[in-house]
């Protein structure tokens, strides 16, 4: 992911209000034009008729673990270039708790047991563990070059993302002791990834490659490549409810690349809007958000008929690049990379709730608490 680019601090404007129901914008039927109306929420959705599988079952409203019940809610901002994390209350949309971490911190992590957050600085080499009960950060474990982090689906292991390294560092979930390092030279810029329902085989972008690899997460070794054009720069990685399909941002082609999740082969491209960069589903499992960071917009996908079918722009323009959906499904946040801020965004109306000042550089932020059963990484990717 680009590192580095211009910040301006902004002051934050009106508080949180109204935001209104629903776990995003209806998707138009075929035939239809699109609408603007809510979209219920379906507490036990039945898994896909052609798949047997959905893979967000357990991320409905609610349905919170024993270790994500009656904690506070909030959302993790980790500042790149301030090296420091704001804290935000959801409901005020103030910042409640600011502290310092490693340098360049790039993201914050639910762990697989959701317990701990974790944020991660590559150039401070260390992963600091904050308790998300109390917001407060603990003592930072020395971990080389953490660029992102996940956990394998059973817990067993942490795999760290060493963009620099150029290595996936399978590690002790808990104390973050190295086991294995799987180098992967073939994948300049190692970012993001997903897997496949079952947990078996891992997506992962290549940022400065313009290609992806497929690790097999059991034996750790990368066991394909899929190149998908020259000059491509591949980021966030998010698998479809029904498990078929992967959808991977390109912020060089404006847009997500449709893979494969059997074959792990392209299937095709849709364009989103210039700097097409952070994925994220609806809490009703019907709509794809990917951020458009170089353009200030959000643009929505149908995982139905695997289409865009609206576009939301920030008034006055931004920069939308990392977060997630809150736990009700009613607010989309997002980080302002280059502009020192955060966006809160109805899911319902597509309006802007929040525009919120915060350090230089904002990334990688986690909103918390999440529903389901455990993280498998990132920004809080839920099974």
């Amino acid at each position: 992911m680009s590192r580095r680019g211009p910040a301006a601090t902004l002051l934050a404007i009106a508080a949180i209000a109204g935001c209104g129901g629903g776990g995003g914008a209806t998707p138009p039927s075929a035939g239809s034009s699109a609408t603007t109306g809510p979209a219920p929420v379906e507490r036990d959705r039945l898994p896909h008729p052609r798949t047997g599988v959905d893979v967000y079952a357990a991320d409905v409203p609610g349905r919170f673990a024993r270790a994500a019940r009656g904690v506070p809610a909030r959302v993790y901002v980790p500042n790149s270039e301030s090296s420091t994390v704001d804290v935000i209350d959801q409901r005020t949309g103030r910042i409640v708790r600011h502290f310092a971490v490693g340098r360049q911190p790039q993201h914050v992590t639910p762990s697989w047991d959701l317990r701990t957050l974790w944020v991660t600085s590559d150039e401070g080499n260390s992963l600091t563990p904050v308790d998300p009960r109390t917001s407060r950060p603990g003592r930072a474990v020395p971990v080389r070059d953490p660029y992102n982090l996940y956990f394998t689906e059973d817990g067993r292991r942490a795999v760290v993302v060493a963009e620099a390294l150029r290595e996936l560092d399978f590690r002790d979930p808990h104390t973050m002791r190295l086991r294995h390092a799987l180098p992967v030279p073939m994948c300049p810029g190692v970012d993001h990834m997903d897997y496949t329902a079952g947990g078996r085989l891992a997506l992962v972008s290549c940022e400065f490659g313009g290609r992806l690899i497929v690790v097999d997460l059991g034996r750790e070794r990368v066991v394909r490549t899929i190149p998908l054009r020259r000059g491509a720069m591949p980021q966030d990685v998010k698998l479809s409810p029904d498990g078929r399909t992967f959808y991977v941002a390109d912020m060089m082609s404006n847009g997500v690349w449709l893979i494969g999740a059997r074959r792990m082969r392209k299937l095709g491209f849709e364009h989103t809007g210039r700097g097409a960069h952070g994925l994220y589903p609806s809490r009703d499992t019907r709509t794809l958000y990917v951020s458009n960071r170089g353009e200030g917009s959000i643009t929505l996908i149908s995982f139905r008929t695997r289409r865009p079918y609206r576009k939301w722009r920030l008034p006055g323009g931004g920069s939308p690049d990392m977060g997630g959906v809150s736990a009700d499904g009613r607010v989309l946040w997002l980080s302002g990379r280059y502009n020192g801020e955060v966006y809160a965004i109805s899911t319902r109306t597509g309006r802007l709730l929040h525009r919120i000042g915060v350090g230089s550089g904002p990334h990688g932020m986690a909103v918390w608490p999440q529903p389901g059963r455990y993280s498998i990484g990132h920004t809080g990717i839920m099974r």
